[in-house]
């Protein structure tokens, strides 16, 4: 039974992975065909649907609206602003801006119509906090910049396709088009002082207004430039184009295919609008093969969610494990199995975990750590990989209670860093070089990740010996405890290792980038933190200034020390480094290094008062009847 449960398991846990893949089919529009549109944005080229996505994450820190999927969102927001200012897309969850703009405290979401009367209180005080450092700014105003900021981004995404108040994008395009000699004869009789008709040059400005507004705040641009362009980056915005028609242009392919598209849609035609879609795509692929497959790869990535899919396994793969753990004194045939079923699951999620890193990699044309966000991701996936190693060499479920936990909440820590928007940004000039991206950037985030380990290592002997008498349980022939204490020993010398050859070949880059290998910039001394703070774990250990307790102490500290050196250094907001400043992230830094101080605190109460090295009670002396005992 121990052996055929985990793989029942596990191929089950396989199948459902496999049906997620399918896409289910769409009726009506096909919104989801056209989220895999190519656009520049970011600097990038990407599908609508990321447009989509990132612009939901920003506005209600969700992908997508409770009856509604991303794509079928940015299509009615792009080409039925009417109707899409109806939708609660603005989440605020602070009491004092929800009583200044007079909105029920009971609700989070709200519309651009509930928000619109007070938009002119929203820019004003906008413009006072724009004036206080990011970093003194109250919950309020922090809530308050969000929401202008966020109201900015809609406002750019309506007239994206269409210009405000458009109801018929052909008619009016026919009525522009018909208008523009006259137009521009009544402009030249107006700067040459002679005689005009006045409607019809307010009528014919009024269209170029509404087209310079698209030109210079529309969000993506969505125009490709022509086969024999300078550059393939030159992209323009349909309003760009529909001002060159003013001035003898001639109307591009993907403006008049982005036409139709709008005009089906305000039609309720969706035969036409999915024939337009389709059409285009064919037509874009032509030119820029490589952009449209890559729109619809990212489109599939984003779809498919592999990191949301990792958490949920990972979670179900810890709770396995601590079953193995509970159940290893009582059941060990039980215990055995949820090991067995812990691993195989582990080894299933690390397959989608390298499977979403590698299909990000490629979508990148990068090495797979370029930013926190995908920091945070690799750190996991190097976890992962080591509790694996570990629960292959001392097969206890303790190598995957300490994986799928770290997999999990670093899983958990690159979600929220991504509410942000897009996480596959370029990378700015001094990073831009995959060489050392490669090199420098994975090689010292193996240390973290090993750093990490060893810290939640640490904390499960501190857990099991408070709480359980596991540690005293015999494993072969060493007790549990001192598994542990292998387990951890090694890892650091792991971490030390990579910590300092990371650091090393940093300053090489540095020395190319910078010319000088060593700056004591923040970031530098947060890496010569961890490497010395590993350092320091094995020369008490070997020292004999520590036993198993202290050196459990200090990774539960490095724990610590790593978390500053990866977040911390780049919310102070100053030195070469410092690409990633987050303010919200420093309530969860806290958060963490509090838990991690506490944890610590824990360990140092005195072992009598853990579980596992509780002395065992001596049994009461046998006093023979009829015996008075001496006072």
């Amino acid at each position: 039974m121990k052996k055929w449960i985990p793989w029942l398991v596990v191929i089950l846990l396989a199948g459902w992975l496999a049906s997620t893949l399918q896409q289910p089919a769409e009726t009506g529009f096909q919104t989801r065909e056209f989220g895999k549109l190519p656009v520049l944005l970011n600097g990038r080229i990407q599908p609508f649907d990321s447009v989509a996505r990132n612009s939901l994450l920003q506005l209600r820190t969700r992908q997508s609206l409770d009856d509604m999927t991303a794509d079928q969102w940015l299509v009615e927001v792009m080409m039925k602003p009417d109707d899409a200012d109806k939708r609660p897309i603005f989440r605020i969850d602070n009491l004092e801006l929800l009583n200044l703009l007079g909105l029920p405290d009971k609700q989070k979401y709200f519309s651009l119509n509930d928000i619109r009367p007070h938009l002119d209180d929203i820019e004003k005080q906008a413009d006072r906090i724009d004036k206080i450092e990011s970093a003194s700014r109250s919950a309020f105003e922090r809530q308050l910049m969000k929401l202008y900021n966020g109201t900015a981004l809609y406002q750019r995404l309506k007239i994206t396709l269409c210009p405000p108040d458009s109801h018929n994008m052909a008619v009016e395009l026919a009525e522009y088009q018909k208008l523009i000699p006259d137009g521009i004869a009544a402009v030249r009789a107006k700067e040459a002082n002679k005689k005009y008709d006045e409607n019809t040059l307010n009528e014919f400005l009024g269209y170029l207004s509404e087209f310079d507004n698209m030109t210079r705040f529309a969000y993506p641009l969505v125009v490709p430039p022509l086969q024999n362009a300078k550059s393939k980056d030159d992209w323009q915005t349909i309003g760009a184009n529909l001002m060159a028609l003013s001035r003898g242009g001639d109307l591009s392919v993907p403006v008049q295919s982005y036409i139709t598209m709008v005009t089906a849609y305000q039609n309720n035609d969706p035969e036409t609008f999915n024939q337009t879609v389709k059409d285009y795509r064919q037509w874009v692929g032509q030119w820029y093969g490589a952009e449209t497959n890559k729109g619809i790869k990212e489109a599939f990535y984003n779809y498919f969610q592999a990191f949301y899919k990792a958490i949920i396994l990972y979670i179900l793969a810890f709770l396995l494990a601590a079953g193995a753990l509970l159940t290893f004194a009582i059941s060990p045939k039980l215990s055995e199995i949820f090991r067995r079923t812990a691993l195989y699951i582990i080894i299933l999620t690390a397959l989608l975990h390298t499977f979403a890193i590698g299909f990000r990699m490629v979508l990148e044309g990068r090495p797979p750590v370029t930013n926190l966000y995908s920091s945070a991701i690799f750190i996991g996936w190097g976890c992962v990989v080591l509790g694996i190693m570990l629960e292959r060499v001392f097969a206890v479920g303790l190598g995957s209670a300490v994986a799928s936990f770290a997999g999990f909440v670093t899983l958990v820590i690159a979600q929220n860093l991504a509410i942000d928007g897009d996480t596959m940004e370029m990378m700015r000039a001094v990073l831009d070089t995959n060489f050392w991206l490669a090199t420098h950037v994975v090689v010292v985030t193996l240390g973290y990740a090993s750093t990490f380990m060893a810290g939640f290592l640490a904390i499960t002997y501190i857990l099991l010996g408070l709480f359980t008498p596991l540690l005293r349980q015999k494993v072969g022939a060493l007790e549990l405890g001192k598994v542990l204490t292998k387990m951890v020993y090694a890892i650091v010398c792991f971490a030390t290792l990579f910590s300092f050859v990371g650091t090393v070949l940093g300053g090489i880059w540095a020395d190319q980038s910078w010319g000088r290998f060593w700056g004591w910039d923040p970031k530098e001394n947060g890496a010569l933190l961890i490497v010395i703070w590993n350092a320091i774990i094995l020369h008490a250990r070997w020292g004999g200034l520590v036993r198993d307790r202290g050196i459990m102490l200090l990774a539960v500290f490095g724990d610590i020390v790593t978390s500053f050196s990866w977040f911390g250094v780049n919310m102070l907001g100053i030195g070469l480094h410092s690409y990633g400043f987050m303010d919200a992230a420093f309530n969860w830094l806290m958060m963490f290094i509090g838990t991690q101080v506490t944890i610590i605190i824990l360990g140092l109460l005195p072992l009598t008062l853990w579980m596992s090295f509780k002395p065992k009670s001596q049994p009461a002396p046998v006093i023979p009847p009829g015996t008075v005992p001496v006072k």
